[in-house]
C-alpha cells in the first residue's frame, strides 16, 4: 500500500473515533474540541484528493467561525452543570424508530450502488486554486459578481441594522 491509503486509513479512523467522542462526550466543551477535531481530519481528505482549496475553505469557515461560534454559545450558557435530564418513554421508542429508518435507508442505498472502479481522483488537478480561480473568472464571471453585490448590500444592511440611531 502507498502512502496516501495509509493516511487515508489514519485519517478516516481520527475522524469517525472523534465523530463518536462527539456524541459520547459527556462534557460540551469535549464534544466541541472533538469535532473540531474531526473537521481538521475531514480537510485532511480533500488534501487527499487534491483538492487543496476547498480545505482551506473548510478549516477557515468550520474549523474556524463555525467552532468558534460553538465554543462561545457554550460559554455562555454555562453547559458544565452536572445533571442529567430524564428522557421520556416516549423519545427514547422515537429515537430508536428514527435510528432503524436511517440504517433500512442507508442499507437501500448502498445495496443499490454500483461498485466499479473510478478513475484516481489525485491525478484531477480541478481542486487546484488555480484552476479554480480560472473556472470562477472565466466561465461564471456573471454569477461570481452577482453575489459579491449581494453579498456587498447584505454588509450594509448589516451595518445600518446594528448601528445606533444617533439623531
Amino acid at each position: 500500500m502507498t502512502f496516501s491509503k495509509y493516511l487515508f486509513f489514519i485519517l478516516s479512523f481520527i475522524a469517525i473515533y472523534s465523530a463518536i467522542k462527539v456524541l459520547t462526550s459527556k462534557k460540551p466543551m469535549h464534544s466541541v474540541l472533538h469535532l473540531t477535531l474531526a473537521f481538521f481530519a475531514i480537510a485532511g481528505h480533500y488534501i487527499l484528493l487534491n483538492a487543496q482549496f476547498l480545505a482551506v475553505v473548510h478549516i477557515i469557515v468550520y474549523a474556524g467561525a463555525i467552532m468558534v461560534l460553538f465554543i462561545y454559545t457554550v460559554m455562555l450558557l454555562n453547559l458544565n452543570i452536572q445533571g442529567e435530564f430524564p428522557k421520556s418513554k416516549f423519545a427514547n421508542i422515537a429515537s430508536a424508530i428514527s435510528g432503524g429508518l436511517l440504517l433500512l435507508t442507508l442499507i437501500a442505498i448502498f445495496r443499490s450502488y454500483d461498485l466499479k472502479m473510478v478513475a484516481d481522483p489525485t491525478l484531477n488537478q480541478i481542486g487546484l486554486v488555480k484552476n479554480l480561480g480560472k473556472v470562477l473568472f472565466e466561465e461564471y464571471y456573471l454569477p461570481f459578481e452577482l453575489s459579491s453585490i449581494l453579498f456587498l448590500a447584505a454588509m450594509v444592511g448589516a451595518v445600518m441594522l446594528g448601528k445606533k440611531d444617533i439623531y
